[in-house]
């Protein structure tokens, strides 16, 4: 059997990069995260950090903005995953410079885990600040001919099923629902665990180089009437719906302080323009994770909502 590719998590006490860390550990891949001083220091970060290195991670010292530590960094594994957060997007440059100058990474995965960003038809502020910035990272990788892969990992369920969307509670509601648009646009909504497990399950796969992968399991598909509906039922309780079509919506976002209306506008994308569901995914552009591995069980999302019952 080929040995595991030895890889390289930037980003790993993210939002997403947590779950991404602990896959890797977990499927027996050599696997380093690189982290700043200030990070091991910090009273909360520190702790993950921890947890990290007692799961067998190999902690490195160094830094997106230093490029010799980048360097030294990446020349110890086979693949460099970016998982770094919304303002250090555009910065991803620096990696793939660093990846340039190392020359021996087999696959680089920048940072997205959303909707697939080419495809995506997002407002603003998304469109520039987000997926613009995303897109432009994609070209360069593309441009330096530096063999990848592009995480589609669309609706994280921490966020979406967690509180059904709404966006002013942190629980799923159990009197008065807001649905965006008709309610009837499909959106997929994935457990943060399973994306991890699926990422790096892709790491080694000569199926997923150079293509998106997108993660979209069949039981994880909804439209937003038919998570409402799926709540109803498992609450055992109607509730009153409010629907907030586009206009009001577009309305609401030119209108909203930050960070709200850059959350109402990811909304707009899944939920009137469809962006996570309205294409095919064709062979010549990407793959779907659940179909390349069937074995993995992922969580449904009839089985993330029973948690808040």
């Amino acid at each position: 059997m080929a040995e595991k590719s030895k890889i390289l998590i930037i980003g790993g006490t993210g939002y997403i990069g947590k779950f991404i860390v602990e896959a890797s550990a977990k499927s027996g891949h050599p696997t380093f995260a690189l982290f700043r001083e200030s990070t091991i220091s910090d009273t909360v970060k520190g702790k993950l950090v921890a947890g990290f290195k007692n799961s067998g991670v190999t902690i490195l010292i160094g830094d997106l903005y230093d490029h010799e530590s980048l360097v030294k960094a990446i020349k110890k594994v086979d693949v460099v995953i970016s998982a770094v957060g919304h303002y250090q997007l555009a910065d991803q440059v620096k990696i793939i410079d660093a990846i340039k100058q190392a020359g021996n990474v087999q696959r680089f995965f920048p940072s997205e885990f959303g909707n697939d960003v080419d495809r995506a038809r997002a407002v603003e502020p998304v469109r520039s600040s987000n997926f613009a910035v995303k897109a432009k990272i994609r070209r360069a990788v593309e441009r330096e001919r530096i063999p990848h892969t592009f995480v589609s990992s669309n609706s994280f369920a921490g966020y979406a099923l967690a509180t059904l969307s709404q966006l002013s509670t942190t629980s799923p509601p159990r009197d008065k629902v807001t649905i965006v648009g008709d309610g009837n646009t499909k959106g997929v909504f994935n457990d943060e665990h399973d994306i991890g497990t699926y990422t790096i399950q892709s790491v080694d796969d000569p199926r997923t180089l150079n293509k998106i992968l997108y993660i979209k399991p069949p039981k994880n598909v909804y439209s937003f009437n038919e998570l409402v509906a799926l709540w109803e039922k498992k609450i055992g309780k109607n509730l009153e719906k409010v629907h907030v079509q586009e206009e009001e919506l577009l309305k609401q976002i030119q209108e909203s302080p930050s960070p709200i209306n850059f959350l109402q506008a990811i909304n707009h994308s899944i939920f009137i323009k469809g962006d996570q569901t309205y294409f095919e995914i064709e062979p010549s552009f990407g793959v779907e994770a659940s179909e390349l591995y069937p074995d993995v069980e992922y969580t449904t999302v009839e089985e993330y909502l029973d948690q808040f019952v």
